[in-house]
């Protein structure tokens, strides 16, 4: 009885430990899997396998003539390159291709560019050889898109051949020669873009395009002056501020005007001398045209004594200038006071004259010396600064006393000269003119502001 109970306990037990080991491993079925160590490099290390990565990287080699000396060694995965190639372009992309082929764990690249310069110069001379075979295949096209840029650039330039309607558009023949230059580089630009699409080679126009933005943008900075110097001829030419001989101050300078080239304007003084000013500066400057309206006054001043009568004073100066020949009867000569002075009343006299007829200058120097004269025929005084000295003391015996100043004599009757202009200066600007030295953007018929 005892015996059986025993018997019954051990295959009890043995029964508990096959369900346990059958709970474990069902445990073990249902947990999920460890995640791996990806830190880690799983290594194959038998020869076969590196003798198999090995041959693949030497097939991969030999079908790309730039690797022919380099040579592979292959251990635990490790891929060692060493040897040389025919430039340092070409070593470097070893790593980047061998690293994609399957089984390889690192590469170890020793491969370095080598010295002979004549293999260096291999890949140059294979690449000019394809460019040249490319060329050779496009010659057809090449062709056909150098005939059709000489075509429509053949018709830009025949339709620009003669300048009649160009100066019909435009206002001065400058401008008109302007317009011909846009329209020839507009057919230009045409004849460019055509060949190239005939050729295939449209991606090149951007390129094209974007150098020659570039290399304008770096020539407009460096002659900046002249680019502005060349606007504001055709900003002159066009608005027409003076014509030719127009006696004109721009930027303090005063002189007539002999041309107007496209970069400057040329001015004859009135001393004979040539003066060039940028038509930049003249486009920004202050211009003051003489010559627009014939008729131009002048002014001067007049002392006379404290004492006299100044409203005759005027009237005798107006009266003399209105009696000169070349002063207009309209507008009017007149007169005034100006101011009072330490020793005498300054008198202002004006009067109006005409260039065109009347050399200026020289009538406002006779003007002043005539009106003098009539003051003075008058009995005015044309005092000089007075000064007054008080002397103490007696008189030095044995001295003299000074004697009087002699009576001044009477004027005599005043006559006026002529001012008759002398038409110099106007000779020299016309036989420069018609020298024709350099271009002129000024004309006579056209508009002017």
């Amino acid at each position: 009885m005892v015996h059986r109970i025993r018997g019954g306990g051990r295959g009890l037990a043995l029964a508990g430990v096959v369900w346990l080991a059958a709970l474990a491993a069902h445990a073990q079925e249902a947990a999920p899997a460890a995640a791996p160590d990806r830190g880690a490099i799983a290594v194959e290390s038998d020869a076969a396998t590196d003798r198999a990565i090995e041959t693949r990287i030497r097939a991969i080699l030999d079908a790309i003539d730039a690797y022919d000396d380099v040579t592979v060694e292959v251990e635990a995965g490790v891929v060692r390159l060493s040897g040389s190639v025919a430039s340092e372009a070409d070593g470097a992309a070893l790593s980047g291709l061998l690293d994609r082929v399957d089984g390889v764990v690192t590469v170890t690249n020793d491969v370095q560019a080598t010295r002979d310069v004549l293999l260096r110069l291999g890949p140059v001379v294979e690449r000019i050889e394809y460019r040249l075979g490319q060329a050779l295949s496009l010659l057809p096209l090449i062709v056909v898109g150098l005939a059709v840029f000489a075509l429509v650039t053949a018709l830009g330039f025949l339709l620009t051949a003669s300048d009649r309607p160009w100066r019909r558009l435009g206002p001065n023949p400058f401008i008109g020669a302007i317009f011909r230059q846009l329209v020839r580089v507009v057919f230009l630009l045409v004849g460019v873009v055509a060949a190239l699409d005939i050729m295939g080679a449209t991606a090149l126009l951007g390129t094209i395009l974007g150098a020659a933005g570039i290399i304008g943008l770096a020539v407009g900075f460096g002659v900046r002056d002249t680019i502005e110097n060349f606007v504001s001829s055709v900003m002159l030419s066009v608005r027409q501020p003076f014509r030719p001989n127009d006696l004109v101050e721009v930027d303090g300078e005063l002189g007539h005007v002999i041309r107007l080239t496209s970069r400057a304007t040329v001015l004859l003084t009135l001393d004979g001398n040539h003066v060039r000013i940028p038509n930049a500066v003249v486009f920004k400057s202050k211009i003051r045209n003489y010559t627009r309206d014939p008729a131009r006054r002048f002014a001067f001043d007049l002392g006379v004594d404290a004492a006299s009568d100044l409203v005759r004073a005027r009237d005798v100066g107006v009266d003399a200038l209105a009696g000169l020949d070349f002063v207009l009867a309209e507008p009017p000569a007149g007169g005034w006071v100006e101011a009072v002075g330490d020793s005498n009343v300054v008198m202002r006299y004006v009067a109006w004259v005409d260039q065109s007829r009347t050399e200026y200058f020289v009538a406002r120097g006779e003007a002043i010396r005539v009106t003098k004269l009539a003051l003075e025929s008058a009995g005015f005084a044309l005092p000089e600064p007075i000064y007054n000295l008080n002397l103490r003391g007696a008189p030095v015996e044995g001295v003299a006393p000074p004697a009087p100043p002699p009576a001044a004599p009477k004027p005599a009757p005043v006559q006026a000269t002529a001012a008759v202009k002398d038409q110099i200066i106007e000779r020299k600007v016309a036989a420069e003119r018609d020298a024709g030295d350099g271009p002129d953007l000024l004309r006579a018929d056209a508009a002017q502001e």
